[in-house]
């Protein structure tokens, strides 16, 4: 099986070779100014090029083979192969197993690589929605395939035999993604990070060609969206997995390798809404060019970090020498984007101006800079400890409180552009408009603001917690006015339809974002990022307490008691575990029973290897989150830690609603077609019928 893998990788090589070299110089014969070679007829370039196409179609055949060699090296246990023997065992759970094609570096490229030639698969069987636009992505992602299937055959091949005797067992997985989250979250997170290769490669192409217009977006659209919602979920799923897992109570540590998953996410977001700023205006276009190449760069940039172990983090994997392979092919593209750039600047002049700061235009303009902003934020604090080894010899790392001072009011003013930016018009925005959609918002926050202080939220009480509570404060008070906004938007157009077609409310709103499902589908994922915002600034109340316990001992925190029923230890085929049964009191009524355990992994590994797992339990106002740290070396007793996190399931309900949201902007409009009357047929018309009485709704695409 190793051999077959090798050999797949090998065959996948060449044939996207072909896909890139044999299609891009068909791209260049059939086009104007090409080749000129008068004797070649343009139809006989587009069967050469037809043959490049099905060769990339063809290589993601082949990469399923070797995807599949890999994972059935990890069932069949097959500790011959190197990969295998250091990332499974014979006692690890199926499920892990399969996750081991993910879970060290030469399997975690191999997935990108697999990941790449289904999105290119795709592509390539959807050619016919523009041909030679199709053809210009095709070659750039097998350009990019080349890249990284070089990689697997030369550098990080994952069928390499270890050396000497096959070993009778392996070393395992390490414990920390022995966790059933760990399964969903990488894949997650390469979908998303992968995807945005697709788009890049349409952009680039665009740019290559002149392509007229705006059509590159219609149809890039729903890729980015999709790529971004990936991304989006493979983000909170690891952290909700850091939260169940790691035991330190929190969900977002600003590690490099969180960071690096960060970075795209923002300047994917920014592209996403700048492109409606080309579509309605003709502006922006430099902006969204540089956006998308970013975008992609930025995720090859958090491949390397992850992937060549040049950062320390606990997502990271070891030292390795392929960072040399990054760099160069960062750079590559890089120079390639620029070129193409300064070639086809002239292509990219806006068709409209900036008129008025006051207006939509203005929003997205001060959005993007806001998220950019954060990226470049982001990317400083990732990088710095490098930079500061290449100049001082001293690696000086970014902890969390840079970030923090930094970003926190980053957020809080993009959370104001969620609710600014839908209230504004285009081109400007009146003051009687402003007046008329601001005034029911600034209530909301007002009376929010003055509930919170008389409730006890008072900065100036808090002391050392004063910056973090102010700031709670105004998230708070933001996200009941943007809420308010989202909320106003829906109800004055439901109100329209109401009128027009005697539906109730809720069906008119229903109506209503069908008959537009990028707009509202949009207010549903802003409501949803609010509904986080809202998450995130409960961490500045969170609780925490530690106590040695014995048999009915009682640790207090909050409104709660919890109190030691016993320590128990056991033993399982792959670990042996501590863990303490604890009775959750909330005044004198009985709540639940946790039970954290501290796990000793010992199966196949060379030597022990402990990880948590956390006890919690979970409402909307609050979680309670309790850790077995250890026992005391002199005592013998259990360590127990216990955190009060308010508000922080609204986080993961929240990430619940955009992701609704996505969907909903991604489903086909309903469009209004006219009803043909018989002669002497009647109907009767609203006289403020804007979008007609006589008209029933069909659905029909958009791209």
């Amino acid at each position: 099986m190793p051999e077959f893998g090798s050999f797949c990788l090998l065959l996948a090589l060449i044939l996207t070779a072909y896909n890139f070299l044999v299609g891009g110089v068909a791209l260049w014969g059939a086009s104007p100014g090409g080749l000129r070679i008068t004797a070649i007829p343009e139809a006989r370039w587009n069967r050469l090029g037809e043959t490049a196409r099905r060769a990339g179609i063809a290589s993601f055949v082949v990469l399923c083979c070797a995807a599949f060699a890999l994972v059935w090296a990890a069932f069949t246990n097959d500790f011959s192969v190197e990969y295998i023997r250091a990332h499974s065992n014979i006692a690890l759970n199926p499920a892990y197993k399969f996750a081991a094609l993910w879970s060290g570096q030469e399997g975690s490229l191999l997935l990108w690589a697999f990941l790449l030639s289904a999105y290119g698969f795709v592509l390539r069987m959807r050619h016919r929605v523009d041909v030679r636009l199709s053809a210009f992505a095709s070659v750039i992602l097998a350009a990019v395939q080349v890249f990284f299937l070089l990689l697997l055959t030369i550098a990080a091949t994952p069928f390499s035999i270890a050396p000497g005797a096959v070993a009778a067992d392996g070393a395992g997985l390490n414990p920390l993604l022995q966790y059933p989250e760990m399964v969903i979250h990488p894949p997650m997170l390469y979908l998303g990070y992968v995807g945005f290769a697709v788009p890049f490669a349409f952009a680039l192409g665009a740019l290559m060609m002149r392509y007229p217009g705006e059509k590159w977006i219609h149809i890039t659209r729903r890729w980015t969206m999709v790529t971004w919602l990936f991304l989006t979920c493979g983000i909170f799923m690891g952290a909700h997995w850091a939260y169940s897992v790691l035991g330190w109570g929190g969900y977002w540590g600003w590690d490099p390798v969180e960071n690096a998953s960060l970075m795209p996410w923002l300047t994917g977001t920014a592209f996403l809404h700048s492109v409606m700023m080309q579509e309605k205006r003709g502006m922006m276009k430099n902006w969204n060019v540089w956006l998308i190449f970013s975008t992609f760069m930025l995720t090859v940039l958090g491949t390397l970090l992850t992937r060549s172990g040049i950062i320390s983090s606990v997502h990271a994997f070891a030292q390795s020498p392929i960072g040399a392979w990054f760099y160069t092919f960062i750079i590559l593209v890089f120079l390639v984007c620029l070129i193409t750039f300064l070639l086809r600047r002239d292509h990219l002049k806006s068709e409209n101006k900036l008129e008025s700061l006051v207006s939509r235009e203005s929003s997205f303009l001060f959005n993007n800079m806001i998220l950019l902003a954060a990226c470049i934020t982001v990317l400083w604090g990732t990088l710095f400890p490098l930079l500061s080894e290449a100049v001082t010899g001293s690696k000086v790392t970014m902890g969390a409180p840079y970030y923090n001072r930094v970003n926190i009011p980053i957020g809080l003013f993009l959370l104001f552009l969620t609710g600014l930016g839908p209230l504004l018009a285009w081109r400007s925005t009146t003051l009687r408009s402003i007046r008329r959609n601001f005034v029911l918002p600034a209530i909301f926050m007002v009376a929010t603001a003055l509930v919170l202080i008389i409730a006890g939220v008072r900065p100036w009480n808090d002391g050392d917690d004063m910056e973090s509570t102010f700031f709670s404060l105004i998230a708070f008070t933001l996200a009941a006015g943007v809420i308010t906004a989202i909320v106003e938007e829906f109800t004055r157009g439901a109100s329209v339809v109401r009128t027009q077609t005697g539906k109730n409310l809720l069906s008119s709103m229903l109506l209503l974002t069908h008959r537009n499902t990028r707009r509202y589908g949009g207010y549903i994922i802003h409501f949803g990022i609010v509904v986080m915002f809202i998450g995130i600034a409960g961490g500045a109340f969170n609780r925490a307490a530690e106590m040695e316990m014995g048999y009915g001992d009682t640790l207090a925190i909050g409104p709660y008691r919890l109190v030691c029923q016993s320590i128990t230890q056991d033993s399982k085929p792959e670990y042996d575990t501590d863990y303490a049964v604890l009775n959750v009191y909330r005044g004198n009524s009985y709540v639940t029973q946790l039970a954290p355990e501290k796990r000793t992994y010992f199966a196949g590994t060379d030597h022990e290897q402990s990880s948590t797992i956390v006890a919690l339990h979970s409402r909307a106002d609050a979680d309670l989150y309790t850790v077995f740290e250890g026992r005391n070396p002199d005592s013998g007793r259990p360590i127990i830690k216990v955190f009060l996190n308010p508000l922080i399931a609204w986080i993961w309900i929240g990430v619940a609603i955009v992701v609704a949201g996505t969907f909903i902007a991604l489903v086909p409009n309903l469009v209004r077609t006219p009803v043909r009357l018989r002669q002497g047929d009647s109907v009767a018309v609203p006289p403020a019928a804007a979008l007609g009485a006589t008209h029933v709704v069909a659905r029909v695409p958009h791209a």
